[in-house]
């Protein structure tokens, strides 16, 4: 019997798709007009994405998509997600970072171009399991598994105008973080004090306690140092080069 030869079946042609380990990378970012006026570029190949605070948008090409986002965990439950909703009432009135965030995509490819509110510094930090504690206002964006979380700061956070939470991020991934005049990265292994105004983020593995800057009450009222924040252990710190409330003090008379 002569065997029987079936037509070879054409060819299945797949669309094309962007390589995992790609879309698992890291963008490629770049900072520029910095230090005193940064902003971050980030080019997305196709599978990757960046999350960013909202409002910080310059600019993006057109194949950039973007979603407002509330920022709950990933696979988060419906307390969890109840819990971020209930973070981000609480942050809108008190002030810094609210939890609603922008999820920028690029099926196709594409840029975005991000920048803070107030001139100054944007740092990029990689987070490799670690934790980075971040000020009011400070956080810019980020990507890759990292979890966004809130750490409560106290009624001192509030009156060293730190704000009654930090935001706190620890995972895998990329973070771009910002300030108000130039960020200075400080290795700390003992105690260390910085001002109030001046702190921008801190490692997780730190103890941060707030206290008066000494010399009692008058100390507090008239040396013009107010509360301070003392540092402990080994870890770094980011210290901003001006303080916000500096600036309005000093602009407040000026104003009509």
């Amino acid at each position: 019997m002569q065997p029987v030869h079936q037509p070879a079946a054409p060819p299945v042609t797949a669309a094309p798709q962007w390589p995992k380990a790609a879309a698992a990378a890291a963008p490629h970012h770049e900072i520029t007009h910095g230090p005193s006026f940064a902003m971050l570029r980030v080019d997305l190949a196709p599978g990757q994405h960046v999350i960013a605070e909202a409002g910080v948008m310059v600019a993006r090409h057109q194949g950039v998509h973007m979603q407002a986002k509330l920022n709950a965990s990933t696979g988060a439950g419906f307390f969890a997600f109840l819990w971020a909703l209930i973070i981000a009432l609480i942050r809108r009135f008190v002030g810094g970072e609210t939890f609603i965030v922008n999820l920028f995509t690029a099926p196709e490819g594409g840029s975005v171009w991000l920048a803070p509110a107030m001139a100054g510094q944007i740092t990029h930090r990689s987070l490799n399991g670690e934790t980075l504690v971040l000020s009011a206002g400070a956080y810019l964006a980020h990507c890759g598994n990292l979890d966004i979380g809130t750490r409560f700061g106290g009624l001192r956070g509030v009156l060293a105008k730190e704000g009654l939470f930090f935001l706190e991020v620890s995972g895998h991934g990329d973070l771009w973080f910002t300030s108000y005049g130039g960020i200075e990265a400080v290795d700390l292994n003992g105690p260390f004090t910085i001002d109030n105004g001046h702190l921008v983020g801190y490692e997780g593995s730190l103890r941060l306690s707030i206290r008066s800057a000494g010399g009692g009450l008058l100390g507090f009222m008239a040396s013009g140092e107010g509360l301070v924040c003392n540092f402990d252990g080994q870890g770094r710190v980011y210290v901003q080069s001006r303080n916000v409330s500096a600036l309005v003090g000093w602009l407040t008379p000026l104003l009509p």
